[in-house]
Formats: C-alpha cells, sequence, structure tokens
C-alpha cells in the first residue's frame, strides 16, 4: 500500500466497489478525516501515517466494516416484507397505511418551497460569481457560492433519504487536500458533480412547481368529490353546477361519490410513491453519482 493518505483511500476506494456509491463517500470521508487529523497531530511523518493507519485498520477491514454496518442498519430499518396471502386489492388498499407514500407526498408538497431558494441560490451564486470573477471580490463570492452548493447537496441528500427513502451520503464530499490553496479550488471546480448539483438545484424549482400542482389538483379534487354529498346536505342545494344548471346527487349515489373521493386519494397516493421513487433515483445521480475506482474526484 502506497504510505500515503491517498493511496490509503484509493485501496479503500477500491476494496468498496460495487458498494451503494452514498456508502463509498461516507467511508472515504470518515477515513481521510480521521488520518490527516491524526497524522498532524503525530507529527506528519511516514511513521505517524503507519501508526494511525494501523489504528484505524487496513483498507480491506474498514471496506469489510462499513459493509457489515450498512447491511445491519439496512436490516434493522427495512419495513416488514407484505404478506404473500395479501391480493392486488389489499395492497392496492395497504397504500393509505405506507409511509413511504405519505413521504413522498410530502417531499412532492415541500419541493415548490426547496425548489425556490434551491434555483435563487444557484442562479444568484453564479450570476455574482461570473459578473466579478474579473474582480478580486470575485474568487471568495465563487467560493462561497461552491461551498453553499456542496451544503445544499447534502442537506437535500438528506431529506431525499429521510422521506423517499433512498440512501444518500451522510458525510459531505472529500476533496482533495494535497497542495496549495489554488489546488483545492481546482478540485472543486474539476469535480463534476459540483456542476450536477447546480443543474440540480436550478431544475428543483420546475419540478417542484409541477410536483406540487398534481399533488395539490388531485387532492384537493379527490377531497372535493368526498364532501360534496355532505356540503349538499348541508346547503340544500347542488354543489356540482354548471353555468346554468345545478346537478343533485341521489341519494342512493352519495356513498359512492365519497367511495370515489377515497379512491381519488388513494391513486393519489400511488402516484406520489412512484414520482418519489423516480426523483430519488434522478437525484441519486445527479447529487451522488457513481463513486468507484473511476472517480478521481472523491479524495
Amino acid at each position: 500500500m502506497d504510505r500515503t493518505v491517498e493511496g490509503y483511500l484509493a485501496e479503500l476506494r477500491g476494496h468498496l466497489a460495487g458498494a451503494d456509491p452514498a456508502l463509498v463517500q461516507d467511508a472515504l470521508y470518515d477515513a481521510e478525516e480521521y488520518l490527516r487529523s491524526a497524522i498532524a497531530e503525530g507529527g506528519g511523518d511516514e511513521a505517524a501515517f503507519d501508526t494511525v493507519a494501523e489504528a484505524y485498520g487496513s483498507p480491506a477491514e474498514v471496506a469489510a466494516s462499513y459493509r457489515d454496518a450498512e447491511l445491519t442498519v439496512s436490516a434493522a430499518l427495512r419495513r416488514p416484507a407484505p404478506a404473500d396471502e395479501r391480493g392486488p386489492v389489499a395492497r392496492f388498499f395497504g397504500v393509505l397505511a405506507d409511509p413511504e407514500a405519505w413521504g413522498a407526498l410530502f417531499y412532492m408538497l415541500l419541493a415548490l418551497v426547496t425548489g425556490t431558494v434551491y434555483f435563487t441560490i444557484a442562479v444568484t451564486g453564479f450570476s455574482l460569481s461570473l459578473g466579478m470573477s474579473i474582480l478580486i471580490i470575485g474568487i471568495p463570492i465563487a467560493l462561497l457560492f461552491i461551498g453553499i452548493t456542496r451544503a445544499v447537496s447534502l442537506a437535500e441528500g438528506r431529506v431525499v433519504e429521510g422521506l423517499l427513502g433512498v440512501r444518500m451520503p451522510r458525510r459531505p464530499r472529500s476533496v482533495n487536500a494535497q497542495g496549495d490553496f489554488f489546488a483545492r479550488i481546482k478540485s472543486w471546480l474539476v469535480d463534476w458533480r459540483t456542476w450536477t448539483t447546480m443543474l440540480y438545484m436550478v431544475l428543483q424549482l420546475p419540478l417542484g412547481i409541477i410536483y406540487f400542482t398534481v399533488i395539490v389538483t388531485a387532492l384537493a379534487t379527490s377531497l372535493g368529490v368526498f364532501v360534496a354529498p355532505i356540503a349538499q346536505i348541508v346547503l340544500g342545494e347542488p354543489v356540482f353546477r354548471t353555468l346554468e344548471y345545478g346537478y343533485l346527487i341521489e341519494p342512493w349515489a352519495m356513498p359512492l361519490v365519497m367511495a370515489a373521493g377515497v379512491l381519488g386519494v388513494i391513486v393519489t397516493l400511488w402516484i406520489a410513491k412512484g414520482i418519489g421513487w423516480l426523483h430519488g433515483a434522478y437525484a441519486k445521480a445527479l447529487l451522488v453519482g457513481r463513486v468507484g475506482g473511476g472517480d478521481q474526484n472523491v479524495s
């Protein structure tokens, strides 16, 4: 093994090949943070590296411990699989008790707020950085913008994992700590995930508008249909109207209309769950990507 932090991380990355990219990012960040801080305290020479690396564990041992811990946590958090005897009808109505569906529903409502914030940060930060690039002050502004972008990536990942159930990084991305100040800036700029995160922030606004509109329209329609018979009884007049006519709901049809409203809510939850699954995969592709042997910007 190369007796440097970079060599250790490269070997650790190799042992984690094929693992979840979010897990790889967490493992690399933890290893780099521990090794660099411990080596600095020990004097910063090769002897210090050997002592610290031995105390932390070999790359193979660390990789194995992370894989085992991930399996243990995943098994503890995994929801029980539905019983085999549940038929399609039971599974269909079971979405009412599915936390993933409700989490996705809440995420779609929240996406309008986060999308507005992300879009504002991305457009304002990029515009200021580009416009002031010819001035000295443009450098700290650009660095601040990149730092905020990296923080947004981590924060959005936690939201996605919490509401959509997709494994996302629990640690920020590592950067190349070798070299001078400008080398670190370069490592941020050549990390393609910096740019895909900015793209994600910009696209989150139109997606948030679509998600919010779809969910609010579907829920409002479903709830409106459900309460229509009740409103007709309370008001004593038709609630379904056109410009000239009102349409009374016959007493025998009232239970059917209310059932249609409940059915609309169930369908809305299934739509939210499907969109949540798609958005989770999309978020992971842009915010995490593939962290493997071919990714040279992780360490």
